[in-house]
């Protein structure tokens, strides 16, 4: 995963390794929690090692944590376990501080009405 210039002149080393690759991979998944990636895409958008990230994906469907359907990966949907997880509110902490918090209503607010076909089609 590449950080901004000033990120890399001011973090110290603690900082910039803090997160493990499980950590990382799960935040990237939270952070597009809409969406389902293949590893490799994983890989490509976070910079993590395909073999890496396939290994945290593993890891983290052991404990529950994404869910995965033929070549894709997405993030659980139940919250509930995810607020659990060991190192969960660490890498939430983190992007919120690098890239602001979210707001879930402003979210809701400009989805669609209608599902998306890919959803609407498994009713």
């Amino acid at each position: 995963m590449s950080i901004d210039r000033e990120t890399f002149r001011e973090a110290n080393e603690e900082e910039l390794e803090s997160l493990s690759v499980p950590q990382r991979v799960l935040g990237f998944l939270v952070a597009n929690d809409d969406r389902a990636f293949e590893a490799s895409e994983i890989a490509d958008r976070s910079g993590i090692d395909e073999s890496a990230v396939s290994t945290a994906l593993t890891r983290l469907k052991n404990r529950g944590l994404v869910e995965h359907k033929a070549t894709y990966w997405a993030v659980t949907e139940d919250e509930e376990r995810l607020a659990t997880a060991s190192g969960y509110e660490r890498a939430t902490a983190l992007f919120n501080e690098r890239l602001g918090e979210e707001n879930r209503e402003e979210w809701r607010d400009s989805a669609p009405d209608e599902a998306h076909p890919s959803v609407a089609d498994e009713r």
